[in-house]
């Protein structure tokens, strides 16, 4: 008797150490959890949700341009719950601002959008459209937001940039919203695939190189506002596409310092020969 209730003792132990290593997963923060193998889910359901959403606007004169502009980005988060539009077909969430009008021209918007998801294969941005109106609600200028990463030091610093030029002194008004050829898009990313969090535990021995083409969605969290210091900063620094491929250092310097003997020289002292 006093030999087996060692045995059951190591037995229950072992017992216990299997069923903590089957929970070990549901123990694990989500960020630290690897992606659904349907990393698409979330962003259809987003769609899903958009599409059933009741259109509140489908003009440019039936917006509330009430909200001035941020003197500097501020952050919207759209999603559920928010505001939608249906313009030129294409439902989507927006943000309407009226414009200062004490500002000198030219003068630049910041747009900022953060990558909607834990898990970089499984993530979405919003990309932005943006339409100037004038004082009658008339369009001035449309544009599709080309959006590009930079991942600096904090939150502010990290994200999907891009900006608008506001050079028309009749424009009174800002709409933002997605267009359908931006929600069907993709922006280029250089980042860790296994995760993008600012927190130290989120990129623990995780990291590993390459590029990926980030989808476009419809929510997520936008940052706009006048350009500051900080925003012109990240977006002169960030990568918007992946670098051309070179010839290499030697041929580089070739053609920017030519040597003496690589213009069809005797190769001895410079000049060409009697």
């Amino acid at each position: 008797m006093s030999l087996r209730l060692p045995a059951i003792a190591a037995v229950l132990a072992f017992a216990a150490l299997l069923g903590g290593c089957h929970n070990a997963k549901a123990l694990l923060p989500p960020n630290l959890r690897p992606p659904s193998e349907n990393t698409g889910d979330a962003l259809k359901l987003a769609q899903l949700q958009l599409m059933q959403a009741t259109p509140c606007c489908s003009s440019f004169a039936d917006f509330s341009y009430r909200s001035m502009l941020p003197w500097q980005p501020q952050k919207f988060v759209l999603g559920s719950g928010s505001m939608v539009a249906n313009l030129n077909g294409t439902q989507s969430y927006f943000l309407a601002f009226r414009l200062p009008v004490d500002v000198k021209l030219p003068y630049k918007v910041a747009l900022k959008s953060e990558l909607n998801g834990r898990w970089l294969h499984a993530s979405y941005l919003f990309a932005p459209t943006v339409v100037l109106l004038d004082e009658g609600f008339q369009p001035i200028r449309s544009e599709d937001i080309g959006l590009c990463e930079h991942m600096g030091w904090s939150d502010e610093t990290s994200g999907a940039f891009g900006s608008l030029k506001v050079d028309s002194k009749q424009a009174r008004y800002l709409l933002v919203y997605s267009s359908a050829e931006q929600q069907s898009g993709k922006t280029y990313w250089e980042q860790s695939p296994a995760s993008f969090s600012s927190s130290t535990a989120a990129s623990l021995q995780m990291n590993s190189a390459g590029s990926f083409s980030i989808p476009h969605g419809p929510d997520g969290a936008l940052w706009v506002g006048m350009m500051n210091k900080t925003y012109e900063k990240a977006l002169a620094n960030a990568i918007c596409k992946k670098a051309t491929k070179g010839d290499g250092v030697l041929n580089t310097l070739r053609t920017a310092l030519p040597l003496p003997w690589s213009n069809g020289n005797d190769g001895k002292t410079g000049h060409s020969p009697p």
